[in-house]
């Protein structure tokens, strides 16, 4: 057995702390984690948290209004508190437990945003994928800077087309790391 876990773990090629990938058997494997800092994951917790008590907080004060304009700026306040609870869960979530799994099995190209073993798999038949690149950001776009940033689930860094559709991966890479992500594929999609 640990002559076995030892034989995979020299298979393994570390592309940085967040990502590996593992050629094993004719099948290549790719996993991204979303991140690898625990300190601002914990402060991301306590946000979540002081976010939380805040809107049931409020939520208990509604009752005890009497104006119908205080009720109804009241109900406004918490319809913004709830998208925002819901997108930071999201993201918590995502940082906490998920990771981005690629692999490349008897011709097919499959992805899937896990977390906790959840999520939908894609599948994409190999003959029909073209132009996989690098998503180059902009210098002093503030969509681009934002999209990279800790606190938000998004900012894919490679592309590949599939019958006319894109289709977007590596959350939050750095030029490094994608640059070694898509020579890695190609190496491997050359030597099928």
């Amino acid at each position: 057995m640990v002559k076995k876990q030892l034989k995979l773990m020299e298979k393994i090629q570390a592309i940085s702390k967040r990502s590996s990938v593992l050629i094993k058997d004719q099948v290549f494997s790719l996993v991204i984690l979303p991140t690898d800092d625990k300190k601002k994951t914990n402060l991301m917790f306590l946000w979540l948290l002081a976010w939380s008590v805040s809107g049931v907080i409020v939520m208990a004060n509604y009752f005890t209004l009497t104006q119908e304009r205080a009720k109804l700026m009241l109900i406004v306040w918490l319809a913004f508190w709830a998208y925002f609870e819901f997108k930071i869960i999201r993201v918590f979530m995502w940082k906490r437990f998920g990771k981005e799994k690629l692999w490349v099995k008897n011709g097919t190209l499959l992805y899937k945003q896990d977390i906790n073993g959840r999520g939908k798999i894609k599948e994409f038949d190999l003959n029909l994928i073209s132009d996989l690149a690098i998503i180059e950001l902009t210098n002093g776009s503030i969509a681009d800077t934002f999209s990279q940033t800790f606190w938000v689930k998004g900012g894919e860094r490679i592309e590949f087309t599939c019958q006319s559709k894109v289709t977007k991966f590596g959350m939050q890479l750095t030029d490094e790391e994608a640059n070694k992500i898509i020579a890695s594929l190609n190496k491997f999609l050359k030597s099928k």
